[in-house]
C-alpha cells in the first residue's frame, strides 16, 4: 500500500460515526511538491473513480447507504504548495458528494 502506487485503494474502514472511509497512505516527502502532488492526484482521481462508477459496492458492500470520507494520512508535513494542494483537493471531494480530510502519521513508540 503506498501512494505511488495509484491502481489501488490502500484502505477501507468504517470509522466510529458509521462513515466509510478510504485512506491514502502517503509516506513521500515534500522535496519535490510539483511531482509529489501529481502523484497523490493520480491516487485520489482512482479513488473517485472507485466510488463513482460502484466499484466500491462490489469490493466493500458494507459501504451501501453510508457516507463516505477519502482521508490523506502523510507521514510528512506538506509544503505550502502541498496544503494548497489538499484545500483544494478539499473542494473537489467535496462537491463529488464526499468528506475529506488530510491528517499527519503520528508514529507511537
Amino acid at each position: 500500500m503506498a501512494i505511488d502506487d495509484s491502481s489501488i485503494v490502500d484502505m477501507i474502514s468504517i470509522d466510529p460515526a458509521g462513515s466509510v472511509v478510504l485512506k491514502v497512505s502517503d509516506h513521500l516527502d515534500w522535496d519535490d511538491s510539483i511531482q509529489h502532488q501529481l502523484t497523490l492526484q493520480a491516487k485520489l482521481n482512482r479513488y473517485l473513480a472507485f466510488l463513482e462508477s460502484g466499484e466500491i459496492l462490489e469490493s466493500y458492500p458494507d459501504a451501501k447507504g453510508k457516507p463516505v470520507m477519502i482521508e490523506v494520512v502523510t507521514q510528512n508535513d506538506p509544503d505550502p504548495g502541498g496544503m494548497e494542494f489538499l484545500e483544494k483537493t478539499k473542494i473537489v471531494v467535496e462537491q463529488a458528494g464526499f468528506s475529506f480530510r488530510h491528517t499527519r502519521f503520528e508514529k507511537r513508540i
